[in-house]
């Protein structure tokens, strides 16, 4: 019997059973800071990436979404926000977002979140603790799929990747959004020495946590680069597989349809 391959937990290789454990204590331990650690990491930029994926990903009225590794829920508002829009200009039914996400702290999180905006809980939005590697739908379920910043904590990507192909319907879209390789070395000399010294450090005095935080540097660095993401999506069936970078291959948007 072939042995499971080894998962990366920031620069360890570990067991697969061993990372899902490890991941969920990290998301447990910054669920209540991450939306605000995410500000100040990023200098806000993150919600620039996000704007432009979800411009890219072209949410309509009546469509079923699955927005994976969901977390407290900042992309499916976004879609919400977006039908809502349109639906204002040209009527249609309600936007359906099946939010999935592995940690049920950040599910609970990203719910009292909801429940505290002024505009109250979005009903389009379904809450679901659940595995990117055997998503709880049947086959052919939605219209599109997207993950932002989670498929790195996956304990294997290709499998969660088969996963995304097998729920979506014929002509289904698929997206992700992650940090990736800078494509100049100037950019990456300088985006390493910012993101080893001064993202614990962060992490350390809001979330109280460093080596969670230490953890997250490390995954971006052994995440599988833009060609070997697109070669990943090939493989799990995919057609038109292709991506697009943003801020200089910091983080790339992948693409693929399932035709």
């Amino acid at each position: 019997m072939t042995a499971e391959p080894k998962s990366s937990f920031g620069f360890r290789d570990v067991e697969a059973t061993e990372k899902v454990a490890l991941v969920r204590g990290v998301f447990e331990s910054v669920a209540d800071s991450y939306d605000l650690m995410n500000d100040l990491m990023s200098a806000g930029v993150h919600r620039i990436w996000k704007d432009m994926a979800i411009a890219r990903l072209n949410p309509q009225p009546g469509e079923t979404v699955i927005d994976c590794a969901g977390g407290t829920g900042d992309m499916a508002r976004r879609m919400v926000k977006r039908v809502r829009s349109i639906q204002k200009r040209r009527g249609g039914p309600d936007l359906r977002v099946n939010l999935v996400d592995y940690n049920g702290e950040m599910i609970r999180a990203g719910v009292a979140k909801s429940a505290s905006l002024p505009v109250g809980p979005e009903p389009e939005i379904r809450w679901t603790v659940g595995d990117a590697m055997a998503l709880p739908f049947r086959d052919g379920h939605a219209d599109a799929y997207v993950i932002s910043f989670g498929i790195r904590n996956v304990a294997n990507v290709q499998r969660a990747l088969d996963e995304a192909r097998r729920v979506l319907k014929p002509g289904g879209r698929f997206f992700c959004l992650e940090f990736s390789r800078p494509v100049s070395a100037a950019l990456r000399t300088t985006y390493d020495a910012y993101s080893f010294k001064v993202i614990p450090a962060i992490g350390e005095i809001v979330a109280k946590d460093r080596d969670s935080y230490q953890y997250l540097v490390e995954s971006i660095r052994r995440f599988p680069d833009q060609k070997t993401l697109q070669g990943m999506l090939d493989q799990a069936g995919f057609a038109r597989t292709g991506y697009t970078n943003y801020s200089g291959g910091v983080v790339a948007l992948h693409h693929g349809w399932a035709i």
